[in-house]
């Protein structure tokens, strides 16, 4: 890459032995529910630590999908964040149930456990809690809340394959937990997603669920309940064996760029870098996201980023919360000011780029743009 040239904000990392895969499966014409789709699943499962793991066409549909399975319906409650991609809260009004939405911690960005329990009333079937960026979530304190009050827990894992908790992946302590594999994702299949699980008899519901309710035992036209076509090609379960196969060496890829960048930014007392993994934990970095310091304005933040922009940086604001997007004020009442936390991070965060070949050359243009954004915004 010339040194003049843009740096995108993400990158998939395909190699020839990604290629020869899907093009393995194009000469074998099996195009769909063939052979690649179990051994994917295999693949996933082993490496999560799951008894099982489905795949499905997106980290949506696996969500929407174990929502379904679950009997999660119109009139139910489910707690979950207002700080992530919408697809965490999307995936509950497809069956017609109500998100709940609770504030987050400040530092790590997760949802905040004790304002999770505060949000639990008699309607309340379910926590969604979001591995936000990647960084794994206080799982035992949302399943001691679960016991509690006698919930589910559904994992939205989407952004966290390969993050680990006291040894165990993310997505593998609730019921179910859902990975997502689109392109700016650790793991890639373009499009597409999988449920992971311990419970069979669930995971079995899924299958037929993804397949237009389709039984195990019955025909092509032979529909045991209603479904939906979140099939997943084998051309992309042939590509996702192997970026799966790779993942121990994409995550440390990326924990040597989040490095990289607190070596070259750790000096800039306008920004709040992510917060460090705590001794417990690992993380599969999904993007690397800092915020300006607090007190300072969404105008300043929006500037900086086209001040990035404009010399080439690929950069995005990561998340608008939920609660504040327009269709979710409209239908619930929702405004500024109910979530101050989340709030307050949204307005100040700027994702830089982020992916297993950025080099430290490259992160160090990336650094001298941002303090030149800074400086150029100071003021605002």
């Amino acid at each position: 890459m010339r040194t003049d040239e843009p740096i995108p904000l993400a990158a998939p990392d395909i190699g020839e032995e990604e290629i020869a895969a899907v093009l393995e499966v194009l000469r074998d014409r099996h195009l769909s529910l063939g052979p690649r789709l179990p051994a994917f699943e295999r693949t996933v499962a082993e490496t999560a630590g799951a008894a099982e793991a489905v795949a499905v066409s997106s980290g949506t549909a696996a969500l929407h999908l174990v929502v379904h399975a679950l009997g999660i319906e119109p009139g139910d409650e489910v707690v979950t964040t207002p700080f992530s991609f919408i697809a965490s809260s999307n995936c509950l009004l497809f069956e017609g149930a109500t998100p709940v939405f609770a504030d987050i911690d400040p530092v790590t960005w997760d949802l905040d456990p004790e304002a999770a329990e505060a949000a639990v009333t008699p309607r309340t079937r379910a926590l969604l809690p979001v591995h936000v960026f990647g960084r794994p979530c206080p799982m035992p304190r949302y399943l001691a809340i679960a016991e509690r009050h006698g919930l589910e827990v559904i994992e939205d894992s989407c952004e966290a394959i390969g993050s680990l908790l006291d040894g165990k992946m993310a997505g593998t302590f609730g019921r179910a937990g859902a990975y997502a594999f689109y392109p700016n994702k650790q793991v890639t299949t373009g499009e597409g997603g999988v449920v992971v699980t311990d419970d069979r008899e669930l995971a079995r519901v899924l299958r037929s669920l993804r397949n237009q309710g389709r039984g195990e035992d019955g025909g092509w036209l032979a529909h045991e309940r209603l479904g939906w076509n979140y099939r997943i090609p084998d051309i992309l379960c042939a590509l996702g064996i192997v970026q799966v196969r790779r993942l121990e060496s994409f995550v440390a890829a990326r924990q040597r760029v989040f490095d990289l960048y607190r070596e070259h930014l750790g000096d800039i007392e306008e920004i709040v870098l992510p917060a460090e993994p705590r001794e417990n934990e690992r993380v599969s970095w999904f993007v690397y996201v800092i915020a300006l310091r607090e007190g300072e304005t969404r105008e300043r933040r929006d500037a900086v980023l086209r001040e990035l922009s404009r010399r080439g940086i690929g950069c995005r604001n990561y998340f608008v919360p939920i609660h504040l997007q327009p269709f979710y004020r409209e239908r619930f009442g929702l405004r500024e000011g109910m979530f101050p936390v989340t709030e307050s991070v949204a307005a100040r965060t700027i994702a830089l780029p982020f992916f297993n070949a950025l080099t430290e050359e490259q992160v160090a243009r990336v650094a001298g743009a941002l303090r030149e954004a800074l400086d150029a915004t100071r003021g605002l």
